[in-house]
């Protein structure tokens, strides 16, 4: 009898442990030993709460577009782990429906059009384990000259959601889903 309470209280204390050590993972890593440190933007859209997580890497006199980051290959938009973008409400990115959540955020660049994917394995390294098949959205875009940025920023304003890097901004615009 006494054996059976013991396997009874260590059964329930495992699956306390397992539940409180859940939400540890969704949390990026501590970057106190990394080069590229962790980011953070937040921002309402249009009433829609917008939160971007990200490891931001420097340019370091490094060639950053087709060479650091090739054209035409998945990328992970920052270091690390992978990016990641919520919203609290569904929404639109440039006028194509996806349900509120967190989605880790790629990109497959080009010179001069990239593919944005918002994928539903949210918590991931880098793109070393993407799966096309998990693809919420991809939406397509157009990268803009910028002014330079030596460390990967992301920025919430307006009605939309900017990664600026070296010479280039890439930027999605967001909305509200219409209610139905």
């Amino acid at each position: 009898m006494r054996s059976k309470r013991i396997a009874i209280v260590l059964a329930v204390a495992a699956a306390v442990a397992a539940v409180v050590a859940v939400p540890a993972f969704a949390v990026r890593g501590d970057d106190a030993k990394r080069v590229s440190k962790n980011g953070k933007a937040e921002g309402v859209i249009s009433g829609v709460h917008v939160a971007v997580e990200y490891g931001a890497p420097s340019v370091n006199g490094r060639k950053i577009w087709g060479g650091l980051v090739p054209y035409g290959q998945v990328w992970r938009t920052g270091a690390n782990e992978a990016t990641t973008v919520s919203f609290d409400r569904d929404v639109t990115i440039e006028g194509k429906p996806l349900a509120k959540g967190t989605y880790a955020f790629f990109a497959i660049p080009t010179e001069a059009s990239w593919t944005l994917i918002f994928n539903k394995t949210a918590e991931q390294w880098g793109a070393f384990k993407y799966d096309e098949k998990q693809d919420a959205l991809r939406v397509s875009v157009t990268p803009a000259a910028h002014a330079p940025v030596e460390t990967l920023t992301y920025a919430v304003s307006g009605d939309a959601v900017a990664l600026d890097w070296e010479k280039l901004e890439v930027a999605f615009h967001v909305a509200p889903a219409a209610a139905h």
